[in-house]
């Protein structure tokens, strides 16, 4: 446990002295939102609410296409 308070600790002080590197941790943090947030909405849509109507269906199509290649 005092090893994980250490590493923490390590990693706390580090950027708390940073003067550059919050404003690239600023960037970073904008970039993964743009990814993940909006990127989804636009061009991941839900495609298996839309095929499927129940989990069943939705669970034995994921199964086929990650199996479909293995034989």
């Amino acid at each position: 446990m005092v090893f994980i308070r250490k590493i923490a600790s390590f990693f706390i002080e580090g950027f708390r002295g940073m003067t550059v590197g919050k404003k690239l941790w600023l960037i970073i943090i904008i970039k993964l939102f743009i990814i993940f947030a909006v990127f989804r909405i636009f061009f991941f849509k839900d495609f298996l609410n839309r095929k499927f109507d129940n989990q069943k269906d939705k669970g034995n199509y994921v199964i086929q296409e990650l199996t479909k290649g293995v034989k």
